[in-house]
């Protein structure tokens, strides 16, 4: 475990059903509570994901429900919903498509920042869909502009077809990673193989996303992808490669790292 005693304080709130904050006003632990934190322990020490155990992922402003058969959204994401909320600004309802939308994180909290925004979420994966609609449903009860959600493959020629030419921002978290790289057990084990894996150099699910985010975008509509961090120089240069990209710029993550990739059609 990268940080065994956070990851046992929110356990043992979880089990609670407190706040890891409110644990310093905690004397004593019930023994059906100490069973259930024990069995949560074993899991995560046999690298089960922390957020399957507790079914909740934070993201941004938002905490979404997760669990096997849905990629677990990551804080490094959070800054490319951040970029497009910036590239939105201003404008009073805007057309946004998130490819790839898994647990909907970044659909969601585009949604949920922007409330004029008509946001439309899309999703291959029949095990990541049902998590899609769940946390698009509970974030439309919970008073947030409502997201639609569809289920297809992002690479698909005839993918919402009746937005041709009027999207202002499409983001995407696409599978990255190259075929056969070492995963850590927690990504390996747990996340679904169809948000991980993008082909031998880890492009090619990218390659059909550009062709789909260039036939979705208005004019002077903006891209947003996610990459790893060693393809901060083979993503921004696919992109210029690949059609009638401008301004594409390479982002890094608060760590310095490079992440996600930014560019206007025409």
């Amino acid at each position: 475990m990268q940080s065994p005693q956070v990851d046992a304080e929110l356990l043992l709130a979880h089990v609670l059903g407190i706040g890891r904050t409110a644990l310093i006003t905690v004397s004593d632990v019930p023994d059906d509570a100490a069973a259930r934190f024990t069995a949560f322990v074993a899991e995560r020490a046999a690298r089960v994901p922390l957020q399957h155990l507790t079914g909740r992922a934070p993201f941004r402003h938002l905490e979404l429900a997760v669990g096997p058969g849905v990629f677990v959204p990551r804080p490094e994401t959070e800054q490319l919903a951040g970029w497009a909320l910036g590239r939105l600004a201003g404008l009073g309802e805007p057309v946004v498509v998130d490819l790839g939308s898994g647990s909907g994180a970044l659909a969601l909290a585009i949604a949920q920042e922007h409330p004029g925004a008509r946001v439309t979420a899309v999703e291959r994966d029949p095990g990541a869909i049902g998590w899609t609609r769940t946390n698009a449903a509970a974030r439309a009860a919970a008073g947030d502009t409502p997201v639609t959600v569809v289920r297809g493959d992002m690479t698909d020629r005839w993918l919402l077809t009746e937005l041709e030419g009027g999207v202002d921002v499409v983001v995407s978290n696409p599978p990255y990673v190259p075929d056969g790289a070492g995963l850590p057990r927690e990504v390996a084990e747990h996340d679904p193989p169809l948000a991980l894996w993008g082909g031998p150099d880890g492009l090619d699910v990218v390659r059909g996303l550009l062709d789909t985010a260039a036939r979705l975008l208005r004019p002077g509509g903006r891209l947003g992808i996610e990459h790893a961090d060693q393809q901060g120089r083979a993503v921004p240069a696919l992109v210029r490669s690949h059609g009638p990209w401008t301004e594409v710029e390479d982002h890094p993550d608060l760590a310095g790292r490079p992440r996600y990739t930014t560019a206007r059609l025409g």
